[in-house]
């Protein structure tokens, strides 16, 4: 009884050196050689500091910046702690209501514009946590966005087209535009 003790024991500590050392160690390393930027969170630096990730959504909520989609998280929006959709399924009279009260606010920072307001723009994703918006969300914005920065509307709308991501391999996902990457974008012209 004691040797298969031992031998377990042995092999439970082989296994998390192994397992919880070596392997991760190694597979660090390698995602550190051939892909850094992902590997470090795909921060956006600006003056060596980072200000933001790829990956992650932001809050904006100047009018003068274009909006990104809704977070669900809590207890503040695009908290990566609490990655989760907000589980309110289409019937949910809370979900409706928070539609209602995200296409006013929308409206209300551009009240002349009468275009439907784009999904994305009034529902969170399944994480809460999307960094993009369709190019349609994006379109929706950029007369309110040119009009508050004293831009032209094509001024505008070729940095959206600039800053759209097609699809991957031509043919996985939808086009996309990432939020952050934009309004820095904007705010650097």
């Amino acid at each position: 009884m004691g040797k298969l003790i031992r031998s377990a024991i042995v092999m439970l500590l082989l296994m998390t050196v192994i397992t919880g050392v070596a392997y991760p160690l190694v597979v660090t390393g390698v995602a550190q050689v051939l892909f850094p930027s992902q590997a470090n969170g795909s921060l956006i630096d600006r003056e060596g500091k980072p200000i933001g990730s790829t990956l992650i959504g932001q809050s904006f909520d100047d009018p003068k910046y274009f909006w990104g989609r809704p977070s669900a998280t809590s207890p503040q929006p695009n908290n990566a702690l609490s990655s989760s959709g907000s589980n309110l399924g289409p019937t949910n009279p809370a979900l409706t209501d928070a539609v209602k009260q995200r296409i006013e606010a929308l409206r209300a920072v551009d009240p002349g514009n009468t275009a439907a307001v784009p999904v994305d723009l009034v529902t969170a994703s399944a994480s809460g946590l999307d960094p993009e918006i369709s190019p349609a969300a994006a379109a929706y914005q950029v007369s309110r966005v040119a009009r508050l920065r004293g831009m032209s509307e094509s001024q505008v709308r070729s940095m959206v087209i600039m800053a759209t991501t097609g699809r991957q391999f031509g043919m996985l996902g939808e086009a996309r535009v990432n939020v952050l990457k934009l309004n820095l974008a904007l705010d650097g012209r």
